[in-house]
């Protein structure tokens, strides 16, 4: 229901707006950052068609329909979503993994597309909506609706459907049979084909304000301390997805932050040659941090921590507060070291970290690849 959605009352009003006025698009394209509700937005809106006694703000939430809706089983109700092809099986369809899909959402309905590839198997896995699918959409939506007056078809994630796919399904999106409703709900809308993004009503969802972030996250763990709640809604980006996960991994955070400083401190003081024995220490830096029991997952973690943080500080250096991610640690450090992240090194920057990543992920040695990545930063922080 559009009463258990975080916010994004605008976009709620719209949709809404459109049922009462009975001007219910077709197909309609859901898009915007990961994490701020398109997925429960676009069930909540098949939820509202299809109740028997809908209000002016919400669907009822306790006719039959409407409990349906709930553990995502109506019959009227169809999904297509990415799912990742089983070693010696030739054709796979999104019914294969729809009790795991209902499942996942309705335990939390704010999840990525990394965590569902993690429920289904294979996390390292790349899925695909397959060619295949295509014939199962059209065959769905062949048949006669069961209980409600609309057949809603829900596309999570259409930009990684199949060229193929793609393609059968352009006339039954032009032309679709009648009372029936096609949402699209994406992260990355420009790499949707061009016809079907001709095809489907945009509907833009926003990032998430801070303070709304911090009431979700505040009534979710009452338990929790502010200052962590606070620090999670402001480096999440608009996204409550990834505040959640910030708040849970505070901790790894924190760590993460003392790591970045230290490396970033030192290397300054070498390539500056205040501090001769810094390289010894940055030598015994990048040795922890290459530990077995550091993990391949927690390296690659600082990695992505240490861009995010050198784009900020780049941010915080040509004066765009409005743009800044950070903690409030990382704020105050950020205000004596943006100075030293500017136009002449912050591209290289990002790329050595990113290069790094990418060498952990290839399993190359570990202490070759952070105490290289050390002397780089040295030479960079120089400029």
């Amino acid at each position: 229901m559009f009463s258990d959605i975080i916010a994004q009352q605008s976009t709620k009003d719209r949709l809404i707006r459109s049922v009462r006025e009975k001007r219910i698009p077709h197909a309609q394209l859901l898009h915007g950052p990961e994490g701020v509700g398109k997925l429960s937005l676009a069930i909540a809106f098949a939820q509202y068609i299809c109740c028997k006694n809908k209000t002016d703000k919400d669907a009822c939430g306790v006719c039959p329909s409407c409990k349906k809706y709930s553990q995502l089983a109506h019959p009227d109700l169809h999904f297509v979503f990415p799912v990742i092809k089983p070693p010696g099986k030739n054709t796979v369809i999104c019914d294969d993994y729809l009790p795991d899909f209902r499942k996942m959402y309705i335990e939390n309905a704010y999840f990525s597309l990394e965590d569902w590839y993690e429920r289904i198997g294979d996390g390292a896995k790349q899925g695909m909506i397959y060619s295949g699918e295509s014939s199962e959409i059209i065959r769905k939506l062949s048949l006669k609706t069961y209980e409600s007056d609309y057949k809603v078809m829900i596309i999570w994630m259409p930009e990684l459907m199949h060229e193929s796919c793609a393609n059968k399904l352009l006339k039954i999106l032009e032309e679709p049979p009648a009372f029936t409703v096609f949402l699209l709900v994406s992260n990355n809308p420009d790499t949707i084909i061009q016809t079907i993004l001709s095809r489907t009503q945009h509907l833009k969802v926003p990032r998430l304000g801070e303070d709304e972030i911090i009431a979700a996250l505040t009534a979710e763990n009452p338990d929790a301390e502010a200052a962590e709640i606070r620090n999670a809604a402001r480096v999440s980006e608009g996204s409550y997805l990834k505040a959640r996960k910030l708040l849970t991994e505070t901790g790894e955070m924190s760590l993460n932050f003392d790591r970045f400083k230290e490396l970033m401190r030192k290397a300054w003081m070498v390539g500056n040659k205040k501090d001769h024995d810094s390289l010894k220490t940055l030598k015994k830096w990048a040795d922890v941090l290459a530990a077995a029991e550091v993990g391949r997952e927690r390296q690659k973690k600082f990695l992505m921590y240490a861009q995010r943080m050198i784009r900020e500080n780049y941010i915080f250096n040509i004066s765009q507060p409005g743009l800044n991610y950070m903690a409030d640690y990382e704020a105050g450090f950020s205000g004596n070291f943006s100075p030293y992240i500017n136009e002449r090194n912050v591209e290289d920057l990002v790329q050595e970290f990113s290069l790094a990543e990418r060498h952990i992920e290839q399993n190359v040695n570990a202490k070759m690849v952070f105490f290289d990545l050390v002397l780089k930063v040295i030479m960079l922080l120089k400029r």
